[in-house]
């Protein structure tokens, strides 16, 4: 069995290299299909010896559909530039290759956030199935893909991790979680969605008592505060901003 490794970027020169790299041993193609970076994406994927694509922004659903569509092989590992595979994670996936096991597999994301790796505050164990036959497509919408699969079918999910390296900064998971905010308002708006006077200060509330207290974001130390925290004015933002988009519509 072989593997085809896809991979979607956007200005990822701090990420890239790391993510390929540990792909070199289990991946039979890697393939990246970048939306217009102006950093040193795309040298460095070149460096690597890796197939580019360049292709405008479709959405996430559609860009990685485009990409899976160019490989050469019947099974696909779908990683993100910011991921790394584990080397024990390598270990089982080369298994998997050698027993010919296709199938649908979920992997095990564990995070690092500002240089701590968090097992709490709800972002652990994530899994992601990422390893899945290509007649598999993902749907989405303007902010989740998901991966549309056959009723009934089984997923196997492996032990080792998938390292996530998420955010360099709280400024950077700031702007990044008010960007899905705005997007997730846009689309509630759309849909009609009432959000009623107390709303946004009610959800930023349970939003930060959830993952700090509910789900032990306290056990990740100051930057499990900085989770929740960052988190709970994301929500206070988004519901803010359904507000003020319904009354320009009016």
């Amino acid at each position: 069995m072989k593997i085809s490794a896809t991979i979607i970027t956007l200005n990822e020169e701090r990420n890239i290299a790391r993510c390929i790299d540990s792909l070199v041993h289990v991946a039979d193609e890697i393939l990246v299909m970048d939306s217009g970076s102006t950093d040193r994406t795309k040298e460095i994927c070149m460096e690597k010896g890796v197939t580019f694509f360049h292709q405008p922004w479709l959405g996430y659903a559609q860009q990685k559909n485009c990409l899976n569509q160019k490989a050469s092989f019947d099974m696909i590992l779908s990683i993100d530039a910011d991921e790394e595979v584990s080397p024990e994670l390598q270990a089982e996936l080369i298994s998997i290759k050698q027993n010919s096991s296709k199938g649908v597999f979920a992997l095990n994301r564990l995070t690092n956030y500002c240089g701590t790796w968090v097992y709490h505050s709800g972002w652990y164990p994530d899994r992601k199935v990422r390893l899945f036959p290509k007649e598999i497509k993902w749907e989405g919408d303007l902010v989740h893909e998901t991966l549309s699969m056959p009723s009934g079918i089984q997923v196997v999910i492996l032990k080792s991790h998938l390292y996530h390296y998420s955010y360099y900064s709280h400024e950077q998971h700031r702007k990044r979680a008010d960007h899905y905010s705005s997007l997730t308002a846009m689309k509630y708006v759309q849909a009609g969605k009432v959000v009623y006077v107390g709303q946004p200060v009610l959800s930023a509330c349970i939003r930060f008592f959830s993952m700090y207290i509910l789900k032990r974001g306290f056990l990740d130390g100051k930057q499990g505060f900085h989770i929740a925290r960052i988190s709970a004015a994301s929500n206070y933002f988004k519901y803010k901003e359904v507000q003020r988009l319904k009354r320009e519509n009016n």
